[in-house]
């Protein structure tokens, strides 16, 4: 069971003595890969209130991986660890790309804030600009953190402006702040002694100020240190210790802010966005790497991620069991800054999915009012759809899973991130490029009445129907 005490793909993979200490402690937790092909328990690539209406493949210049999205009017910008694509998506079951930005930085997250475009960069590069060769980590002039771009001609993006952060940004999070500024926290972790721009002890997030009439003066404000006593570093299992985070998801207009933090799920008053407060510190013996989090939209849960593995393995077994690389959800207790994280429940994927890469990822609620419904990628154990009304008893009522064992005509997928917006589900496939879910389910109709102007999942809007 978690421990509590008070107080956002997986691996950084600019790292690569950290990727073989991962690869180390993963083999001794995990053991021998199965060899057995573990079916899941259907003979359906859908259930029958999911059906997939459309794909984009990648653009043929992106030769790599798929991640995040973002979401502004009829537009979703996918990230992708060369850069981003922008999708016109007012016909869902007709998306169309409008542009592609060719900019490696590895990981690739964004972030939407009307004209602007936020982008992780987690690669170290020569300089910053555009198409500059990587360099080793070791390199003190090395670029990692993130870009910014104008995007109010989608067709034509333009770069705007880089700003440095220590380490790198693995993930990022807009945090709004008044009429003339807003902030973007940076996530990051993974140093070690030999990496001049990623020094131990990395316990800290980086807050870039973006002044809204001057984007590309935007710069670095303040890195408050999170784990002033050092986070988790004694627990058994842990893929790494708590050296940093991995994402960090707001709440505005709550004023609240929940981190997953490899080794630490944390609570934050961030009422004043500039100085983040660490309200509550919560640990877990099942979980292996904090890696998300999401809020209902009463705020009254939070759902954790554990990414058990770093996105390279195998969990969705009945060797590893329904409570590792699973879902924790927790309630929240009391109000504002005095509130306490409660554990619940886990909730685990049943279709198992032997050797394939299977584990939690990134998902976000579905808007019903009232109720608490999630959408939620789960790599090559596809996008589930999980009720999770009742705090103690989750449950999957929906799911894609485009498997060719089951139909050897599919083109196998591995989602990084599924989100629902304006009517739909959008999942970023690593491979496949841009699905389009569409649900067909009464008790999420209600969420058909909650419409966005932009929605970024690392930070929740609240919803109302109509909105």
């Amino acid at each position: 069971m978690p421990a509590a005490s008070s107080g956002r793909g997986g691996i950084r993979r600019s790292a690569a003595v950290a990727l073989t200490a991962a690869a180390t402690l993963l083999t001794g937790l995990l053991g021998p890969a199965t060899a057995h092909a573990d079916i899941p328990p259907s003979d359906s690539v859908t259930s029958d209130n999911v059906e997939h209406i459309a794909n984009v493949p990648k653009p043929e210049a992106v030769s790599n991986t798929n991640s995040d999205l973002a979401f502004s009017g009829d537009y979703v910008i996918g990230g992708n660890y060369d850069g981003f694509v922008i999708y016109d998506v007012a016909d869902p079951a007709d998306p169309r790309i409008v542009s592609e930005v060719l900019c490696p930085g590895g990981q690739g997250d964004v972030s939407v804030s009307g004209d602007l475009l936020y982008f992780a960069v987690d690669y170290p590069a020569a300089n910053e600009e555009c198409g500059a060769p990587a360099v080793p980590v070791t390199d003190p002039n090395g670029f990692e953190g993130v870009r910014v771009f104008d995007i109010s001609d989608k067709t034509q993006p333009e770069y705007v402006a880089a700003v440095r952060t220590d380490c790198g940004s693995h993930t990022l999070t807009l945090v709004p702040g008044d009429d003339e500024r807003e902030y973007v926290y940076v996530s990051s972790y993974a140093p070690a002694a030999e990496f001049p721009n990623c020094q131990p002890p990395h316990d800290k997030i980086s807050i870039i100020e973006v002044p809204l009439d001057d984007p590309a003066s935007a710069a670095v404000v303040n890195e408050p240190v999170l784990f002033p006593d050092g986070g988790n570093h004694d627990q058994d299992g842990l893929l790494r210790p708590t050296e940093g985070c991995h994402d960090i998801t707001a709440y505005p207009e709550k004023g609240i802010a929940a981190g997953a933090c490899m080794g630490d799920g944390i609570l934050m008053d961030i009422s004043d966005p500039v100085e983040p407060v660490v309200t509550e510190i919560v640990q877990d013996e099942n979980f292996a790497f904090w890696h998300s989090a999401t809020f209902t939209n009463d705020a009254g849960t939070v759902i954790f991620t554990d990414e058990l593995g770093g996105g390279g393995a195998a969990t969705c077994t009945e060797e590893i069991g329904p409570e590792r690389g699973a879902n924790a959800i927790y309630t929240l207790e009391g109000e504002g800054a005095d509130s306490t994280l409660e554990f619940a429940s886990y909730y685990k994927l049943e279709r198992h999915q032997g050797d394939q890469v299977c584990v939690a990822h990134n998902g976000s609620l579905i808007p019903v009012p009232g109720k608490n419904y999630f959408v939620q990628s789960w790599y090559q154990g596809g996008v589930a759809i999980i009720d999770f009304n009742d705090p103690k008893n989750p449950k999957e009522i929906g799911f894609w899973d485009p498997d060719d064992r089951i139909d050897p005509d599919i083109e196998n997928g591995s989602s990084w991130s599924a989100y629902y917006y304006n009517g739909h589900v959008y999942s970023s496939d690593m491979r496949r490029g841009l699905d389009v879910l569409e649900l067909n389910d009464p008790r999420l109709r209600p969420a058909e009445r909650v419409t966005y102007d932009e929605f970024n999942p690392q930070t929740q809007p609240v919803y109302r129907p109509g909105r």
